[in-house]
């Protein structure tokens, strides 16, 4: 008898440093993502509402906009359906000027959110226009999203930061359909497009 509760007084124990670990470690995390517009002039700005392009094998490409917010599962595993958020699409045969179709898409859930540790921007510092009080992040989100026209894909979002490793990248990819648009068009200085950014609460 006496083995059997000095055993339940080790479990208790466990059990209790169990809880205590994850209310420290694994609580959800809640995000803001942004395909970002940069003013790269006085006053030095970061707000939402810009353009992101990524290209297909052939040299087609899909332009997006876009923002919206995913609660990530705690300690980072698994997917879930607490998102919101989408944009405007926009496709491009190789070498066009025009679109070839335009719509919306929305965000109907999160596959996966692997926050960085590097800061994210660079210099000069920029004044944040949309989340302030937030913690400004790098990372990468994959998110499951639904075209205007009845297609499914998967949005990539990345943000790199100016000491991240090159094996990240800036900017987006996307799949629709059965299209993989896997190259992400990287960022130039003083234009302001292909840019990203994450705010976590």
């Amino acid at each position: 008898m006496k083995f059997a509760r000095a055993g339940f007084s080790v479990l208790a124990a466990v059990l209790v440093m169990a809880v205590t670990a994850s209310s420290v470690f694994g609580q959800a995390a809640h995000v803001r993502w942004d395909i970002i517009s940069v003013n790269f002039a006085p006053p030095f700005t970061v707000s939402a509402g810009g353009i992101a392009s990524t290209l297909a094998s052939d040299g087609s490409h899909i332009t997006l906009t876009g923002s919206g917010t995913f609660v990530a599962p705690a300690g980072g595993d698994g997917s879930s359906s607490a998102t919101t958020g989408g944009g405007m699409w926009a496709l491009f045969a190789s070498g066009a000027t025009t679109p070839s179709a335009t719509g919306t898409y929305v965000v109907t859930g999160l596959v996966r959110w692997e926050p960085a540790p590097f800061p994210p921007g660079g210099p000069p510092p920029r004044e944040d226009l949309i989340e302030p009080t937030a913690t400004r992040s790098t990372g990468l989100a994959v998110l499951r999203i639904t075209y205007s026209d009845g297609e499914r894909g998967i949005l990539v979002v990345a943000c790199e930061g100016v000491t991240s490793p090159p094996n990240m990248f800036e900017g987006v990819t996307a799949t629709k359909g059965f299209v993989d648009y896997k190259s992400p068009v990287a960022p130039v200085g003083g234009v302001d497009a292909n840019r990203t950014l994450f705010h976590i609460e």
